[in-house]
């Protein structure tokens, strides 16, 4: 069987199956009904991302945590809507930041409309977000608060960047950690305590969800240098073009500083492009060459598999189960999604 979610994850379970098919099916129409408003352009613009697809991994992890409880209690759908809405709204930021023109293979909101529209469309997400909160519970409220102020708090860590003294590549970790590590957990944290689940395993599911949401981020980082347009859904190359130092970028400038005078001409020119403006064409596209071609990309592929299997031994303690077995599976998926 099929689990219709990311990477077309593979259960070989009836009963889960059937669970998550119908569970992602009362996500998707919460969504619509979440993002409808009484002006259409507003319904418009809300369900503009909704409409475009996605792989809804966050939903399926609330749905999948839901499973060591009881999956059907009436908090998980309504708290997987919650986490997707809140990622959505995300994204319309993070495009307007990033000057992007794509998203999930169509135009993205601040392309199409212009960048007030998408903020103040992001804006609307998170307040429907915060109105089905409110219904969950005051300790639902406090989770995703605690939640949001890491996402941002991860988010003015990347614009500032690391402090002197301090690791490039470890200061980025963090950053992930904030911007995607914290809803992710969040996601595992709701649909095991939706579902009325131990708070032991609760916690177990989170620090999974912590886990598995960075190296999520970290194969987004390698398909953003080595996919097309087609396999990611956006433009490639789109922080390299917008100078963000993702993980590739950041092993090529610590592997060129270590090897100092003896890095080839084609480091050094790499290095020579990543410090200059990308937004040229010709100068973006020999760029990619090159980081495609240089062993930082498999250094950041080798960091998501260890990302991974951190993820994979934090089920350790739970009991054997269909659901357990999907979420081994899922840890598999990441990694095979970075190549």
């Amino acid at each position: 069987m099929t689990v219709v979610g990311p990477f077309g994850l593979s259960v070989r379970d009836q009963v889960l199956d059937t669970d998550i098919r119908a569970g992602l099916a009362d996500v998707e129409e919460g969504l619509l009904e979440a993002t409808k408003s009484d002006v259409p352009f507003i319904t418009e613009a809300a369900q503009h991302l909704v409409r475009a697809g996605g792989k809804r991994f966050r939903p399926l992890l609330v749905l999948l945590a839901a499973q060591f409880g009881d999956p059907h209690a009436p908090g998980v759908v309504p708290s997987a809507v919650v986490v997707e809405l809140t990622h959505l709204a995300t994204l319309y930021h993070d495009d307007v930041m990033d000057e992007a023109n794509v998203r999930r293979g169509v135009p993205s909101a601040n392309a199409r409309w212009d960048n007030s529209v998408a903020v103040l469309t992001g804006d609307f997400l998170f307040a429907r977000a915060s109105h089905i909160l409110a219904d969950l519970g005051p300790e639902a409220v406090r989770i995703q608060a605690e939640a949001f102020e890491r996402l941002v708090t991860g988010q003015i860590l990347e614009t500032a960047g690391p402090r002197d003294g301090r690791d490039p590549i470890d200061h980025y970790l963090d950053v992930i950690a904030g911007k995607t590590g914290s809803l992710v957990a969040v996601s595992t944290r709701f649909g095991a305590m939706m579902s009325g689940a131990p708070e032991s395993v609760v916690d177990t599911l989170t620090q999974y969800g912590e886990r598995i949401g960075v190296a999520f981020q970290l194969a987004d980082d390698v398909l953003d240098i080595a996919s097309d347009t087609h396999e990611s859904g956006k433009t490639p190359g789109t922080d390299l073009r917008e100078g963000i130092p993702t993980l590739p970028v950041l092993h090529v400038r610590d592997q060129v500083a270590r090897a100092a005078g003896a890095a080839s001409p084609d480091d050094r020119r790499l290095v020579e492009l990543l410090d200059s403006d990308l937004s040229d064409d010709e100068r973006h596209a020999e760029a990619l060459r090159l980081l495609r071609a240089h062993p930082a990309l498999e250094q950041a592929r080798r960091d998501t598999v260890r990302y991974a299997d951190a993820a994979r031994a934090a089920l350790d303690p739970l009991s054997e189960c269909a659901a357990k077995q999907a979420l081994v599976a899922l840890c598999d998926a990441v990694v095979y999604r970075a190549g």
